[in-house]
């Protein structure tokens, strides 16, 4: 009759079985020696056939057919690929085998066929296997109980910690990070003369992961959180340098990477982000990665901030990584979390636990051979009638009975003596035993006061865990950081100096430097501003600085925001990048308006001009966050367009200036705030074929005139006073007498006799003059002539450079 059995109950027990044997004995590693499994048995196996450090190398095929065939029943790609880790460089802090031939590398490559590779244990891999043979570990049966294998290796060194471990088990996983030999060994040291040691002590010598890859580390919180608990996490930065080219270029030089990150894969997305335009400025991509280290070299454009492109790296890549510091291992056979004190502790406990063994392993030997040496002490001093009596005795036995009878010795001494060759009778070898006696008497006494005194023991293990550091120890590699770089702020770095923003109509931008357009007098010819096609044209001129946000609102009306740097900086005559570049356009769109800010106050608002004379007003509110898909401004009509935005408040006066020679001034007041979604209201009525070209803001400040500029160069200053304010709706007023020798209003601005006007003409010259060389004129006349344009050429925009104790850029 069959037992009946619960399934659940089965399943519960097989699956927990299952668990805890692949816990165990496959994906977490022992506390005591920080191996798992393969690694141990790998180790083990190399020692047995005597592949040592000082040995010649044997074929890799040779160690993986005895792990598998004695002691570790799985795969053998399984035993290659972890033999083949212990050997890689970049991935152990310390290895533990040294191999010749391809054993991988950093870009992923695979390492050779084990039939083609050849290995031996690293001379550090020998300090694990020390005193083995002195019972130190127990031993267990091998798969198939034909042979015996060690359930932990008696190592010398905190493998855990130095090496690291990763792994993914049932139910739970490790992730412990490679640490400095020499800082994990002088922690060790504190905490054996301090066992009451806080965390925040051994941090002094523990300073944080020390990775084969370098880099740098920050993260402080995290890696106090992982010390404390076991868990917490850290951030790593490539090691990265911005060095010179000729004529005035930079180039970006990665020289060490984050640990584990594959370095193909790496330049692959760099590339990949260039492509995209996702990163701009960038104009080659070398990989010179040698035997000697890391290279990989970023060229950049002439005019490119390095440190943007840098930061862009670090968010777009794996340059930054984060660590996950996960410190599980096993302590009797169970899985455990520890935090930095408990894994010192119980590797400091294993080497007491070693250190006993060993000591009681050679006192046992010690105290064997002393009983010998007692025996021929013995005989030596009767060698004449030990002779006698040996000569008399008719067999061995007989004479072995003879020397226990009379001189009272045992069994093992007797047999010594008989066995002693007649050589050692001389009276030097008389004197050496004497000496080997008096030795091992004085090693007796001092292996019994390690075992009878716990200071003593302490200082062996001090001694061996020195000697370990002044043989192995070597210099850090990974800089622990003591502050977050992502906290630091890429305008600390670039110079809030005054800059010109250009763009054209087809979408071209650029950043250029003030000083670079000298002041000319007015009827000058200026000098190349862009050097765009013949179908594009310059279409928003602002004047602004690094620091400053620029909103940017479309002809579709959408309204999209970078920062003044991140527009890629170009020469006085370059053409710029494609705004497609920076912003994700849609179709026909196209950025109609730009708008520089410092910050968005609560009690300010845009002001919005449509072609078609509409305006509406909407708070700063709406616009605090921007997704990088941007966002809808305001509603349009049908076959009108945004042509200006501006800032105002809430006591704003409005001046709206029209093509053809018209202007309404009007009070913000009479605009209610609304929606981001609205459509407006009517800010002036239009007369037939005539246009909004531009908006004007009064705030009460010291600019009382109004400058307005045409098409053909010409311009004149108007006292505000000659413009009444009137109701919104109204058809305006006369502004500027338009005649086929002044062409179309192209704009208006308010100035002061300091300020300074910069002019772009339609063949994409630039020139700047004072604001206090134009006069000041009525305003139903044509002003006087500005600039001098070539045929066919005319004035297409213009900005306003502010001068006051502290300059600010108007918002063009």
């Amino acid at each position: 009759m069959l037992d009946k059995v619960s399934i659940e109950e089965e399943i519960k027990k097989s699956y927990l079985e299952y668990s805890l044997s692949v816990i165990i004995g496959r994906a977490i590693p022992d506390v005591r020696d920080g191996l798992k499994p393969v690694h141990r048995r790998i180790l083990f196996a190399m020692h047995e056939l005597g592949n040592t450090y000082n040995r010649p190398y044997k074929k890799s095929a040779r160690i993986v057919g005895d792990v598998i065939g004695k002691y570790h029943p799985h795969g053998d790609a399984a035993v290659y690929d972890a033999l083949v880790r212990m050997a890689q460089e970049f991935n152990m802090r310390d290895p533990l085998v040294d191999g010749q031939g391809n054993f991988g590398s950093i870009d992923g490559d695979a390492a050779a066929a084990m039939r083609y590779t050849e290995v031996r244990m690293s001379r550090l891999a020998g300090e694990f296997l020390a005193d083995i043979e002195k019972e130190t570990v127990n031993f267990r049966p091998n798969y198939d109980n034909s042979l015996q294998e060690p359930e932990v290796l008696p190592t010398k060194v905190p493998n855990l910690l130095i090496n690291g471990s990763s792994g993914i088990a049932v139910g739970m996983a490790t992730n412990i990070p490679p640490h400095n030999l020499g800082e994990v060994i002088d922690g060790l040291l504190y905490l054996l003369d301090n066992p009451q040691a806080q965390i925040k002590d051994l941090m002094r010598y523990i300073k944080g992961p020390d990775f084969p890859t370098g880099a740098y580390m920050y993260g402080q919180k995290g890696l106090v959180s992982a010390y404390e608990t076991g868990r917490g996490s850290i951030k790593i930065r490539s090691k990265i340098e911005v060095q010179s080219r000729p004529k005035g270029m930079e180039s970006i030089v990665i020289s060490e990477i984050p640990y584990a990150l594959n370095k193909a894969n790496l330049v692959e997305k760099i590339a990949a982000l260039v492509n995209e335009r996702k990163i701009e400025g960038i104009t080659d991509l070398r990989d010179e990665s040698d035997r000697r280290g890391i290279r990989i070299v970023i060229d950049l454009k002439k005019g490119t901030i390095a440190d943007v492109v840098i930061n862009k790296l670090y968010k777009f890549t794996a340059l930054e990584t984060s660590f996950g510091i996960n410190m599980m291992a096993v302590v009797n056979n169970r899985p455990q979390l520890l935090n930095l004190k408990q894994i010192l502790e119980y590797f400091i406990e294993h080497r007491k636990e070693i250190i006993i063994r060993r000591t009681r392993y050679d006192l046992n030997k010690a105290e064997q051979r002393a009983h010998i040496l007692e025996g021929l002490r013995i005989a030596l001093e009767n060698i004449d009638e030990v002779v006698e009596l040996i000569k008399s005795s008719k067999t061995p036995r007989e004479a072995k009975e003879k020397l226990m009878n009379r001189f009272n010795l045992s069994d093992v001494q007797s047999q010594a003596i008989l066995d002693m060759r007649l050589q050692r009778l001389t009276n030097l070898e008389q004197e050496k035993l004497l000496e080997e006696y008096k030795e091992l008497l004085k090693k007796i006494e001092y292996l019994k006061s390690i075992l009878e005194n716990v200071e003593v023991l302490k200082g062996v293990i001090r001694e061996e865990l020195e000697g370990i550091k002044k043989q192995y120890a070597t210099p850090r590699r990974t800089k622990i950081m003591e502050y977050d770089p992502g906290s630091i702020n890429i305008e600390d770095i670039i110079p809030d100096s005054n800059v010109i923003i250009t763009l054209s109509r087809n979408g071209y931008i650029k950043r250029t430097s003030l000083d670079n357009y000298h002041q000319q007098r007015r009827g000058g010819k200026g000098i190349a501003g862009a050097n765009v096609s013949e179908k594009d044209f310059i279409t928003n001129l602002i004047i602004t600085t690094n620091h400053q946000d620029l909103f940017l609102f479309s002809n579709k009306g959408k309204v999209y925001r970078l920062k003044v740097y991140e527009i890629p900086e170009g020469s006085r005559i370059a053409k710029g990048v494609h705004m497609n570049n920076l912003l994700p356009l849609t179709g026909n769109e196209y950025i109609a308006n730009i708008i520089s800010l410092r910050n968005l106050d609560d009690d300010k608002y845009f002001l919005f001009i449509t072609k078609n004379g509409m305006v509406k007003k909407t708070s700063f509110s709406e616009f605090k966050i921007l997704r990088s898909q941007g966002k809808i401004a305001i509603k349009l009509k049908e076959g009108d367009e945004l042509i200006a935005v501006k800032v105002i408040e809430s006591d704003s006066e409005i001046i709206l200036t029209t093509r053809n020679g018209y202007a309404i001034h009007f009070m913000g007041k009479e605009i209610r705030p609304i929606g981001r979604k609205a459509m407006g209201v009517k800010g002036i009525a239009l007369r037939k074929s005539d246009e909004v070209v531009s908006a004007v803001i009064v705030n009460g400040d010291h600019r009382r005139d109004l400058l307005t500029i045409s098409e053909k160069g010409f311009g004149k200053r108007t006292d505000l006073k000659n413009y009444r304010v009137q109701s919104r709706g109204g058809m305006g007023i006369k502004n500027m007498k338009i005649t086929p020798k002044t062409g179309a209003v192209v704009g208006s601005f308010l100035v002061a006799d300091n300020d300074e006007l910069v002019l772009l003409s339609s063949n994409n010259k630039i020139i700047r003059i004072k604001v206090d060389e134009v006069r000041r004129a009525g305003r139903d006349t044509q002003g006087v002539k500005l600039v001098n344009l070539e045929e066919d050429q005319k004035v297409i925009c213009f900005d306003i450079v502010v001068q006051e104790n502290s300059l600010q850029a108007t918002e063009g």
